[in-house]
């Protein structure tokens, strides 16, 4: 999403790595029936051309474009490196994986890095406005928001490429770094940039560390006005209350995430994911505790892993575990505000079974047919 960054990223990577050639596919010309696709090295462009919308759908044109174009480039045996420079909201985790799953004797897969401007990771991250409203959808289906689009670039990267910036102060570096600890970040500038671009990746082990249930979450943190939450519980919520109190959740802080489950869906694993104030609440699946012994051995060994660390003697790896990324977070506040969504003392004692009759307020947000 910052564009700027991207491609001052991008022409370091040609002047760093010879025979490197960048791939970019504009997807701004959609509303024209098609997608330009421009290759260009060190000395400059090399080529363009134009690819049809696939189902209507500009993502759709670039994936079918992409890999003849990367066969191309690597046949020849001339490009060292390919440098896939995606457009805007174009997501990288969904562009990789399509990588490496076609990807032969020719090519592979050798980093995923996301372009930052440290001064702009808030006012993106806090944009809560449609990608329509904002000239950047890529298909007419499309109902990401700004926000969330963009903290899925900069969460799925395991190296942050981040260029100077005079606005940026020490609060930006904070939220940076507490909103993906575990990334690497690299001066856009330093010789570690093709370093970085090098280095290998891991498409199924980064999918892990996305999936809602054994995603390695940020820890507690406080520095420079940025603070971190994170609540854990055993204790189903109530369903009612929780719902009653999505909105003012979701706006507490400028991004959270992580997984719950609701006492009258004892059965599934529910994912929350917010930023910008937009909240997207998804089933994601079964809590490996409903699951009998037999099906555990189809569970990559990571998520069973995950379900160890957070097992109870009663409920398994059922939990909620939230957290709370934000400037000047209300930690005490926000605290009070969880623990009133979870079922009372009486509540809890009435069992699993008076559960399941609880007001089904989650049915129209996750069952819309309903």
């Amino acid at each position: 999403m910052h564009s700027d960054a991207r491609r001052h990223v991008v022409d370091r990577l040609l002047r760093a790595v010879p025979g490197s050639v960048a791939l970019h596919h504009d997807l701004s010309t959609a509303r024209e029936g098609s997608v330009r696709r421009i290759a260009r090295d060190v000395s400059g462009e090399l080529d363009s051309g134009t690819a049809p919308l696939v189902n209507d759908c500009a993502c759709c044109a670039l994936r079918e474009d992409l890999l003849p174009e990367l066969e191309r480039l690597t046949g020849s045996g001339l490009t060292r490196l390919a440098i896939v420079e995606l457009w805007d909201s174009v997501e990288p985790k969904a562009m990789a994986e399509v990588i490496c799953e076609h990807a032969g004797l020719s090519m592979e897969v050798t980093g995923v890095i996301t372009a930052v401007d440290p001064a702009l990771v808030l006012p993106y991250l806090a944009n809560g406005d449609d990608l329509a409203e904002a000239g950047l959808q890529a298909a007419p289906t499309d109902e990401r928001t700004v926000g969330d689009t963009w903290v899925r670039q900069l969460e799925y990267a395991p190296v942050l490429a981040l260029v100077h910036s005079e606005e940026a102060d020490e609060q930006d570096a904070a939220l940076l770094t507490q909103l993906h600890p575990t990334a690497r970040h690299v001066d856009a500038d330093s010789g570690e940039l093709a370093a970085a671009a090098l280095a290998g990746f891991d498409v199924e082990a980064a999918a892990a560390a996305q999936h809602p249930a054994c995603a390695l979450l940020p820890q507690e943190a406080d520095e420079h006005g940025v603070s971190t939450l994170v609540w854990h519980r055993v204790r189903p919520f109530h369903p009612e209350r929780l719902y009653q109190a999505l909105e003012d959740l979701s706006c507490a802080s400028a991004r959270s995430r992580g997984r719950f489950w609701l006492a009258d869906r004892p059965d599934t694993l529910l994912s929350w994911e917010a930023a910008g104030g937009a909240l997207c609440v998804e089933e994601t699946g079964p809590w490996l505790a409903s699951l009998p012994d037999a099906a555990w051995e189809m569970v990559p060994p990571v998520r069973r892993a995950a379900a160890a660390l957070d097992w109870h003697a009663e409920h398994g790896d059922r939990c909620q575990h939230l957290v709370f990324t934000s400037p000047g977070l209300d930690g005490e506040g926000l605290v009070q505000l969880l623990e009133s969504c979870l079922l009372t003392d009486a509540e809890y004692a009435a069992g699993p079974q008076a559960w399941k009759r609880l007001p089904a307020a989650f049915d129209a947000l996750l069952d819309p047919i309903h």
